[in-house]
């Protein structure tokens, strides 16, 4: 505790990371502000019954922190934008021009980050008409002419690119990845919500079992923290050397090798990707052809948030994209390059090709741990609300998980920072 106190207290007296925390809590509370200013034409009683009785709903609403339910400027959240990273993710394996893209350093990362942007818009107006069309079919908002209806459309559109340009601010001038900074801001912004619901329905009988749920929270924040924390260390010797008029001794080093090292995009990658088919089918359901509605019907039943399938899918998406994005961030190719560039090598194991094998096999070895492990707490709110009754919980697990992970890489980024700041000063 007292190494703590120390830290943060050594992070205010360090001007450039006191600016950049003050500029990131600037940001977040526009950002609060923008989610209570609701759009025009939209009844907001009428609005926050549907989600009462609707879980899928409050779900979204959770992940949009409170600005769906409110239905502010910014109802789409970074959706559109997450989904849009998300097909560019894959279009760099599927494409070579666009995977050379990305290995040009922040070039390609610009570049990339354009054309993501560009994809957005399109995406955006695309749920944009459809949550319009939801809206009306559940008489919360009324038939709009054609400037009113561009005119809605439009405003949405406008709330998610300034949320992206929000996030890329944070990322560019505050503390940490501005995305997931906003998304942990939208659902910590919420929690009191769900907290205040979840003391209503208190009573005798469900007492022991909400009291068996927050300790089983306290279990799975652990093991985020220990997931994220964990480490393989790969031994690494380098041989005595002469290069150019410089005499390198030999040293011993390892590599660490994270056992999750793709942090918390698995889980929003996933939660984008299984939503989806849901806001498909309340979309579907509103048509007069039978046919399409009983695809949208199929779609809302089969995707239920509490459902067999829903979870069942869910979790292979999470433990899926653990591996995907773990094979994006990690070249073992590049890796083993860099050891034999250096004179370097690992015992028992031949530099060049042998090395990126057995990289290889280690990364997939750990990465199964905590792929199995993300998406195993993932779904256990889920799990646990079928044998204690309590449902309002559910809506916070996932947002548990993001919430401590993107706190463990804010943190570290600090910590980074710290370090390098004494060794400026060792310097001078």
């Amino acid at each position: 505790m007292e190494k703590i106190i120390r830290q943060i207290k050594f992070i205010f007296s360090d001007k450039n990371l006191r600016n950049k925390i003050y500029f990131t809590l600037i940001v977040f509370f526009i950002f609060r502000i923008f989610s209570f200013l609701p759009v025009p034409a939209i009844n907001l009683e009428k609005l926050r019954i549907l989600f009462s009785n609707n879980q899928f709903l409050s779900l979204l609403d959770i992940f949009s922190g409170g600005t769906l339910i409110n239905f502010s400027v910014m109802a789409l959240g970074l959706n559109p934008y997450i989904n849009a990273s998300i097909i560019f993710q894959l279009m760099t394996i599927l494409f070579p021009q666009l995977e050379q893209l990305a290995k040009e350093g922040e070039y390609g990362k610009y570049k990339i980050n354009q054309y993501t942007r560009i994809l957005t818009l399109p995406l955006t107006i695309i749920q944009a008409i459809g949550i319009y069309v939801f809206l009306r079919n559940q008489n919360i908002i009324n038939n709009l002419n054609f400037i009113e209806f561009l005119s809605f459309v439009l405003t949405i559109s406008a709330g998610t690119f300034i949320l992206v340009w929000f996030g890329e601010l944070i990322s560019e001038y505050g503390l940490g990845n501005g995305i997931s900074l906003l998304i942990l801001s939208g659902i910590v912004g919420r929690l009191p919500v769900v907290f205040s619901k979840t003391i209503t329905i208190i009573n005798q009988e469900m007492f022991f079992n909400i009291l068996f749920f927050l300790i089983l929270s306290l279990f799975v924040i652990s093991g985020v923290v220990f997931i994220n924390e964990a480490i393989r260390k790969i031994p690494i010797f380098y041989a005595k050397r002469i290069k150019g008029n410089k005499m390198y001794q030999a040293a011993n080093t390892y590599l660490p090798l994270k056992l999750n090292q793709a942090g918390v995009i698995p889980i929003i990658f996933a939660v984008s990707f299984v939503l989806f088919p849901q806001i498909v089918g309340n979309f579907f359901v509103n048509f007069k052809n039978q046919i399409i509605v009983s695809i949208g019907k199929f779609l809302v039943n089969f995707f239920s948030p509490t459902g067999f399938f829903y979870n069942f899918i869910y979790f292979f998406l999470v433990v899926g994209f653990t591996y995907f994005y773990t094979i994006i961030v990690f070249n073992p190719q590049k890796i083993s390059e860099e050891i034999q560039k250096n004179g370097g090598f690992i015992p028992g194991i031949r530099p060049g090709t042998a090395t990126k094998e057995f990289l290889n096999n280690v990364v997939y070895k750990i990465t199964s741990v905590g792929a199995l492990f993300l998406g195993l707490i993932a779904i256990l709110p889920v799990i646990m609300s079928k044998i204690t009754g309590i449902n309002n919980l559910i809506i916070g697990g996932t947002g548990i998980l993001i919430v401590v992970s993107v706190i463990l890489e804010t943190f570290k980024m600090i910590e980074a920072q710290l370090v390098m700041k004494n060794y400026d000063k060792f310097i001078k």
